[in-house]
């Protein structure tokens, strides 16, 4: 840390007056409690540093103001960090809500049809994302199409055939089918059976619809972040951590022009 200090403060030749000068800044009254048990002390020592090579403050009134100038600065820093937080707390509850609020009422004005567990892929998706997933749903499509080709035809072997061309995907969720507790069974619905009248009646009523369905929901996903995002912004905190930067601020002014003054007031009169 001396190299670093010597560095921003200037030389440290001599009687090591400036660093002698920093340590003193840097172990004030105010210093120790500035700085949050979870914060960079390393952090605030440079930002303090740079305000002492830029100021040079000379006696313990004018360290002082540039201590007070550390500490303004430190708190509008963290008062950054409030605010990102606020809004990750505020998207948070906006994808957790009850029910899913988020992606019902960005999708109100166009149906009220709406996948309410597509707000989390609608803020967590890129548009490269979507594109991929769009690409990787019509190849899945394909297959299952060309499963159903081959449970038409008259081959012996149609069921395992149709099978082995499904992705690895659809058929696990096949097996979850077969493997489906009779009591989940809906009144009058029979279990399923490794065949292939019953495969195609799988892939026609359920699969086939999936991928009819899924690309209007990732068309939707950016009204839905949009509306993830808006619903983020917690107008009643921000005012508050708006009011405080203000305070700051003025403070900040009010600090740097007694600071000038001071320095003013030390320096010798210019002569005509």
């Amino acid at each position: 840390m001396t190299g670093t200090v010597a560095t921003l403060t200037g030389p440290a030749e001599g009687n090591g007056t400036e660093l002698t000068r920093f340590n003193a800044l840097r172990h004030g009254i105010l210093s120790r409690y500035t700085v949050l048990p979870w914060e960079d002390e390393g952090e605030y020592a440079a930002l303090v540093a740079s305000l002492v090579e830029e100021h040079a403050p000379q006696g313990p009134t004018e360290e002082h103001l540039v201590e007070e100038i550390a500490g303004i600065l430190w708190r509008k820093r963290r008062l950054r960090m409030a605010e990102a937080a606020a809004h990750r707390a505020g998207l948070n509850d906006a994808l957790h809500g009850y029910n899913n609020r988020t992606a019902k009422a960005a999708l109100a004005h166009l149906t009220d049809d709406v996948d309410a567990d597509e707000a989390g892929p609608a803020v967590r998706t890129s548009p490269d994302d979507n594109t991929a997933e769009l690409a990787d749903i019509d190849e899945d499509e394909a297959m299952t199409k060309r499963a159903l080709s081959i449970l038409g035809s008259q081959r012996n072997d149609a069921y395992e055939a149709a099978h082995a061309e499904l992705r690895d995907d659809t058929r696990e969720w096949w097996q979850d089918v077969l493997d489906r507790d009779p009591e989940e069974l809906r009144f009058g619905e029979e279990p399923a059976t490794p065949d292939a009248d019953c495969l195609r009646q799988f892939l026609e009523d359920e699969v086939l619809p999936w991928y009819r369905n899924k690309p209007s929901d990732i068309a939707h996903r950016p009204l839905i972040r949009e509306q993830a995002y808006g619903e983020a912004l917690d107008a009643f905190k921000l005012e508050k951590l708006g009011r405080y930067e203000v305070h700051l601020d003025r403070k900040l002014e009010r600090m740097l022009a007694m600071l000038i003054k001071l320095q003013d007031l030390r320096r010798p009169a210019a002569t005509g």
